[in-house]
């Protein structure tokens, strides 16, 4: 009896561990909008990596239209969300810890039909966000009006057993999605191990994160396939020779960095620190590589006080000006 009794007992307080835990999952809204905004790949009008002059073929030709995701703060849609700087061109940060549920509100300001597809997280039909046969209700959301997603960061969704406490993924734009990317509707989710999170979603065991995005933007006037006749944008972020602002560290941080690629054959690329290494896949590097699509979480400890490069390694691209600096303070 004495055995069954303790049975029992174990088999309740499990049941309350579990009910705890479940009662403990979150569902977050985003109000998020796609909208046709003017955007300067290089603002400064040099290359702040060098302090020099922008090269001659593009050097007046950083100035271009895009369309890209911007948060507000309630259904209005009149109040924007602020964001960090380093996020560039980049949309929010969607945040979830294991077990969350994620309520995106989509409203279509832009000219043309546009979703939002996530990588990762669960979903049904209709919010799967990608126009293609069968589609759901949420996969071509035309100009001026809008959709609200829901959207599952299961286990499945959170970091493997060997990863990090938190992992990312993408979401973007899915209606022509090569398009769609190229003008800009890209940004990250990230999620979050279950009991591993703060209150807004982020990691506990870090001071710091960061989200960079290596690709090359194709811009012309007439014809983006005419790639003789187009201008080719090498970017971190969406700007081009040092000018993306923001990549500030503390000495003694961890760092926790989020590496994407994306894009078409030509983004291919190996992003490069100077100055520290990073922690990956169980090694040390201060190279890692990436594909169109790719994700990766690295985390590095902030020791080296000064300022470093951050590049692509790829010739054509660093020299084209995929390139910035971070700082790491005293």
């Amino acid at each position: 009896m004495m055995l069954r009794n303790n049975y029992l007992t174990v088999l309740a307080l499990g049941c309350l561990v579990l009910t705890a835990a479940a009662s403990e999952a979150a569902t977050r809204e985003y109000f998020i909008a796609a909208e046709d905004v003017p955007w300067d790949y290089a603002p400064a009008g040099k290359d702040l990596t060098h302090h020099a002059p922008l090269p001659s073929e593009v050097d007046g030709h950083t100035k271009w239209h895009k369309t890209r995701f911007i948060e507000y703060t309630d259904a209005e849609f009149q109040t924007r969300k602020a964001q960090p700087a380093w996020l560039g061109i980049l949309g929010p940060i969607i945040r979830a810890e294991v077990g969350d549920s994620v309520i995106v509100h989509f409203r279509n300001k832009g000219n043309s039909p546009y979703s939002m597809h996530p990588h990762g997280l669960r979903y049904t039909k209709d919010d799967e966000g990608a126009d293609y046969h069968p589609g759901g209700r949420g996969a071509r959301v035309k100009p001026g009006e809008s959709y609200s997603y829901t959207w599952i960061a299961d286990d499945r969704s959170g970091p493997g057993p060997r990863e990090s406490s938190s992992t990312v993924w993408w979401y973007h734009s899915h209606v022509d999605e090569p398009e769609d990317v190229n003008a800009g509707l890209l940004g990250p989710i990230v999620v979050t191990a279950q009991g591993k999170a703060r209150k807004d979603g982020s990691p506990k065991d870090v001071q710091r994160e960061f989200v960079t995005l290596f690709m090359t933007f194709v811009e012309s006037a007439v014809d983006k396939s005419d790639e003789k006749n187009a201008v080719l944008m090498n970017t971190i972020n969406g700007y081009s020779f040092g000018n993306l602002a923001g990549l500030h560290l503390r000495q003694g941080e961890t760092v926790r960095w989020y590496v994407l690629g994306m894009g078409a054959e030509r983004d291919l690329h190996t992003a490069h620190w100077h100055g520290e290494t990073v922690e990956w896949n169980g090694r040390h590097t201060d190279v890692i590589e990436l594909l169109p699509a790719t994700m990766v979480t690295v985390n590095m400890t902030a020791q080296n006080a000064g300022t470093w490069l951050y590049h692509c390694h790829v010739a054509e691209h660093v020299k084209g000006g995929m390139h910035t600096t971070y700082t790491i303070s005293k």
